[in-house]
């Protein structure tokens, strides 16, 4: 059994030890201490960062009790002096405790029970057993833990035998048997937990809830705290702050700017799309002089204006079969009122003898080609099939 440090004193930062055992695992050394402080990953909580006698500690896993440190490089020692990396761990230990106040305040005020937690590089998250969650609900909670973030209660972490457990309204039930580690805001907030916390709630600074989303029955909610949380906002100022300058308009205006960037946006896709149908039409109108019409475009007519194109000569009494070149050359075809033929069918059979596919409707059709010189081909051929009809 490996003593881990971090149950008795989470700020420890450096510490010395004696190798119990080594073995390898996917060409790593990995190594068993008497003592670590090494915090093993598990709980939704990640593992500490840090070396033993300078050699990088790449990951760190507990099996029956025995915390195992995969290292960068072979240690040959019987004693290593261990350094945890405090920012790292502090960052953790921030998170996961702002974790905990705000899963409290969602039960207390709402609720809602959490019922999944992980702490990630760069944002947390917790599972609530809820399909729906609120902004006056995301606020009371935020505001909730940032009054006890404020009053710097203590945060205590024990191990209680289950005499003593049974007095205790623990948030979640344990997942073990026997001694459970329990981690105790007074008044607030009392969970079984084995992770890293700070002394008391003031250190945790500041928990800013981001952004939420429905996932079946539940709801996850993603946040960050302390120095992430201050990092984010920092960010976000800065993001405004540019956004307001670009716009020539006060941070408190952006939103009336946004709305009138959008009305105009509208309006002018709006524009645009007329004045291509107006080009279109007037481009049918030229090119509407024969019964079929084979023209490959060379012109702009926006996204939708071959299919656009080849209708409004479809309406004018002409079969249109329309090129579009590119990276990837397409047909289409559509026939005149008067005509019978299926053009799905006919595209489809004469695309397959030039290494292309396609099909459609009777009365319009759309395929591709492979390149350039089969979509003159098949363009060629399309025309004279329908010319015999």
């Amino acid at each position: 059994m490996t003593e881990r440090l971090y149950f008795a004193d989470a700020y420890l930062a450096t510490f010395s030890a004696r190798i119990m055992k080594r073995r390898t695992a996917h060409g790593q050394q990995q190594i068993a201490l008497d003592r670590s402080a090494f915090y093993p990953a598990g709980g939704g909580q990640p593992a500490d960062a840090g070396t033993l006698n300078g050699v990088a500690v790449r990951d760190v896993q507990v099996e029956d009790n025995t915390v195992w440190h995969t290292v960068a490089a072979a240690i040959d020692d019987d004693m290593v002096d261990g350094a945890i990396d405090f920012v790292l761990r502090f960052d953790h230990m921030q998170q996961h405790c702002g974790q905990h106040l705000l899963s409290a305040a969602f039960e207390r005020l709402a609720g809602l029970k959490t019922i999944g937690f992980h702490l990630g590089h760069d944002r947390v998250t917790i599972d609530l057993d809820t399909p729906q969650l609120t902004m006056a609900q995301t606020n009371a909670a935020q505001a909730e833990v940032q009054r006890v973030i404020r009053t710097a209660l203590p945060i205590h972490a024990r191990f209680v035998r289950p005499a003593e457990l049974a007095t205790i309204a623990l948030r979640k039930p344990p997942a073990i048997i026997g001694q459970v580690r329990v981690v105790s805001v007074p008044g607030f907030d009392d969970s079984a937990c084995g992770g890293t916390h700070p002394r008391n709630t003031a250190e945790v600074e500041l928990v800013v809830i981001m952004r939420w989303e429905r996932r079946g029955t539940t709801t996850r909610v993603e946040f960050v705290c302390g120095e992430r949380a201050q990092r984010l906002l920092r960010q976000r100022v800065d993001t405004v702050a540019q956004l307001a300058t670009q716009l020539s308009v006060a941070p408190d205006d952006l939103n009336a700017a946004l709305a009138r960037l959008r009305d105009e946006g509208a309006s002018l896709r709006q524009n645009l799309a007329d004045a291509y149908t107006r080009l279109v039409v007037a481009r049918a109108r030229e090119l509407a002089t024969t019964s079929v019409v084979q023209h490959l475009l060379d012109e702009d007519l926006g996204a939708d204006g071959p299919r656009q194109l080849a209708q409004a000569l479809a309406a004018q009494g002409s079969t249109a079969i329309i090129g579009v070149p590119g990276e990837r050359p397409q047909i289409i075809v559509a026939r005149a009122a008067d005509q019978t033929f299926d053009c799905g069918a006919l595209l489809r059979t004469v695309l397959a003898r030039h290494g292309g596919r396609g099909g459609g409707r009777p009365e319009q059709a759309q395929g591709g080609v492979p390149d350039t010189a089969a979509l003159s081909a098949a363009m060629a051929e399309l025309a004279a099939a329908v010319e015999q009809r």
